[in-house]
């Protein structure tokens, strides 16, 4: 029997990931290719000006030439015809974000706006609006505006409204001709299928929980948006086309000229957009409340569906059916991981930790008095504060470079043990934990630091590429039942993307290095107190 196939195509920091799924969860083909400015926080591209502190900025272009590359070069490694594929689905980055005119064309793009900065995307680590973050949430504040209770209290950095802000105040002429503002997820699906701006499909988990938007109640008030900025409300009432849909739901049909492109049959289903995270969940074949999915990169986005709606400081927001339908979506997450270990690699002269990653783990649990606070990228939960540094304490002449590896990796776990905790205390079930993403595979011996610190097991997911196999099985469900099979989308998880228990690799935690950690987590909840009170 010929099963069914969908093309998942997984959009990550530094590159795009396709990946060919069938309707039993067989992959025939996978292919990366990154992307070719890759993340732009130097100067821009042909540009010689120094980019602003904590600029992070991407090319659209890239995005589309290497997901066309992706997935012809899948499509060869599976050896399938293009009919055999019935739909397809995106994962994103989010907040990742560009003005663009009202046909679609990114403004960095136009020789007008090239030199331009904030006329380029910005990617979801750009953290160039912290000044306009600040003034949002006083204002929300004070207004006692009713959406902050879905955010744990706080607007983030790294969210839609203050990057349009930011534009708005730092680039008036960008934002002058900024005929549409969107989500890079929704733009390349936009792409993909094609249609008048007023019919492009918004995906309501980007906008659920990096624009403030929920089904009852939609975006903030216009006269939020108004008391923070008018040209901010009129760019919201004016420039934000398009149609709610849920990720899953049908977008559109591959256009002609993007079939052609891509190497697929036109007018084939694509999903709506789904931020890359939340597509770990039926990646990993998660469909239950209480299972805490993590996926560590980058960064790491911690994603949990539940029953139980709570209002709980700190946490990145909780939407109605955000991830599942019928379920509360939560989400946490942890702003520097994979990044923060690639600064302290780069600072310590190495090519990789590998030498230094075994002799570390030979030293005892807390670093021999080596307390590290890993917020270099700031801080996203609890404290949802992209201005807050990280640190190091407790130095001496005899630490060396392993000391502070396992310092690190340390407060990455105690970073994860706070946010366990705010979850349960809120009331919010927490019953299994299952690790994913490129560090558990890469590094083992991080979940085993995990475990410990946590003091429970975490299970780590067979597969290397959940977030990619989450938006296949979104494709297959845009694709709808009479081609696919599945009119649901956790069936069709479980179909494509559960794994029988025998394959996970369960780490449990080591009693002797979880009791001494019990004792050590206290000592960075002190120093993070301290930071965050500025010292």
């Amino acid at each position: 029997m010929t099963h069914p196939i969908s093309l998942g195509l997984d959009f990550g920091t530094e590159s795009v990931r396709a990946v060919l799924v069938d309707s039993t969860g067989k992959q025939h083909g996978t292919a990366t290719v990154p992307y070719a400015h890759g993340q732009i926080t130097s100067s821009l591209p042909g540009g010689s000006e120094p980019l602003p502190p904590h600029y992070a900025l991407q090319a659209p272009q890239d995005w589309v030439d290497s997901a066309a590359e992706a997935t012809r070069a899948a499509i060869a490694q599976a050896g399938i015809t293009a009919d055999r594929v019935i739909g397809v689905g995106v994962d994103f980055t989010s907040c990742t974000m560009l003005p663009t005119t009202r046909a679609g064309t990114p403004l960095c793009d136009l020789e007008t706006f090239r030199g331009t900065a904030l006329a380029w995307p910005k990617l979801w680590k750009h953290h160039g609006a912290m000044k306009q973050t600040a003034h949002m949430n006083e204002v929300a504040t004070a207004r006692n505006e009713s959406f902050l209770k879905r955010y744990g209290g706080t607007i983030g950095l790294e969210w839609f409204f203050p990057k349009m802000l930011e534009t708005i105040e730092d680039a008036p002429e960008v934002a002058a001709a900024a005929e549409i503002w969107i989500e890079a997820g929704d733009w390349f699906v936009w792409q993909l299928v094609g249609g008048p701006a007023d019919s492009l499909a918004r995906s309501t988990c980007q906008a659920g929980y990096k624009a403030m938007w929920s089904a009852a109640e939609g975006y903030p008030s216009q006269e939020y948006f108004s008391a923070v900025s008018p040209q901010l409300a009129a760019a919201v009432e004016n420039c934000l086309p398009g149609e709610m849909r849920s990720p899953g739901e049908r977008a559109g049909s591959l256009s002609d000229a993007m079939a052609e492109r891509f190497g697929l049959a036109p007018g084939i289903a694509v999903s709506t957009a789904i931020i890359d995270a939340h597509a770990a969940v039926p990646g990993v074949g998660a469909g239950d409340p209480g299972t805490l999915v993590m996926v560590m990169g980058t960064s790491s986005c911690h994603m949990l569906n539940s029953h139980t709606l709570a209002d709980i400081t700190g946490v990145a927001g909780v939407v109605d059916g955000g991830i599942l339908p019928g379920l509360y979506g939560y989400e946490t997450g942890q702003a520097a991981v994979g990044d923060a270990f690639a600064w302290l690699r780069n600072l310590l002269g190495l090519e990789s930790f590998d030498s230094l990653s075994e002799s570390a783990m030979q030293l005892p649990p807390g670093a021999e008095g080596v307390t590290c606070l890993d917020w270099m990228n700031g801080c996203r939960t609890p404290l949802m504060d992209g201005e807050l540094r990280g640190a190091f304490t407790g130095l001496g002449l005899h630490h060396s470079g392993e000391h502070l590896y396992l310092a690190m990796l340390e407060a990455s776990a105690f970073g994860l043990r706070w946010i366990v905790e705010l979850l349960r205390e809120g009331g919010v079930e927490i019953n299994r934990l299952i690790a994913t993403g490129g560090l558990p595979h890469h590094n083992r011996a991080f979940i085993e630091v995990y475990a410990d610190v946590i003091g429970c097991e975490i299970e780590i997911h067979p597969s290397t590429q959940a977030t990619a196999v989450g938006a296949a099985v979104l494709g297959m469900i845009a694709a709808g039942s009479q081609a696919s099979g599945f009119s649901e989308i956790a069936a069709a998880a479980t179909a494509m993307a559960a794994a029988p228990q025998s394959q996970f690799d369960v780490v449990s935690p080591r009693a002797d290095r979880a009791e001494k950690y019990n004792g050590l987590y206290r000592r960075y909840r002190d120093l993070a107190t301290a930071v965050a009170d500025g010292l």
